[in-house]
């Protein structure tokens, strides 16, 4: 990763646009920040290679995957050790079903934001989870509706978040 660039208010608009839109041209991304489409194109690719911008990716549907279950596990391991902590991460690194696992404080050790196809398929994978090495418990948390679901950070361009 190159060093990172100091954003100015046009890195900052290019990162909002394209975090709401990572299909949007270039010629329109330019437009909306103000400046040609070759500075533009510079821009994008050093905040790439600066490390701002990670990827781009498409937002699926998970319901018309067949996932219609979504659920967070609380995890407690029964050892804060790191190469415990770390087992458990490499454990579940593979299961394409658990979308996002974090180590928190308080409460218990993970948090994991896992999809299933249904019930039957969810009690599955819990059952799984309580079966992993050194977990001593896992409370889920069923999900009723979903209000709100944005995906990355609030990207400041002119003193307010976006």
């Amino acid at each position: 990763m190159a060093q990172r660039v100091r954003l100015d208010k046009i890195d900052r608009r290019i990162l909002a646009d394209l975090q709401d839109d990572g299909r949007m041209t270039n010629v329109e991304l330019a437009r909306r920040a103000g400046i040609s489409a070759p500075p533009c194109l510079r821009r994008v690719r050093a905040l790439e290679d600066s490390g701002y911008i990670r990827g781009y990716h498409a937002e699926l549907d998970s319901a018309a995957l067949g996932f219609t279950e979504m659920f967070f596990a609380l995890v407690g391991l029964d050892s804060q050790a790191q190469d415990v902590l770390a087992g458990f991460e490499d454990a579940v690194k593979d299961w394409p079903e658990i979308r996002e696992c974090h180590m928190i404080r308080g409460g218990g050790d993970f948090l994991l934001k896992v999809v299933a196809r249904d019930k039957p398929h969810r009690d599955a994978l819990t059952m799984q989870l309580t079966s992993t090495d050194h977990v001593a418990r896992v409370q889920t948390l069923e999900t009723i509706r979903t209000s709100k679901d944005l995906s990355g950070v609030p990207v400041v361009t002119d003193g307010t978040p976006d």
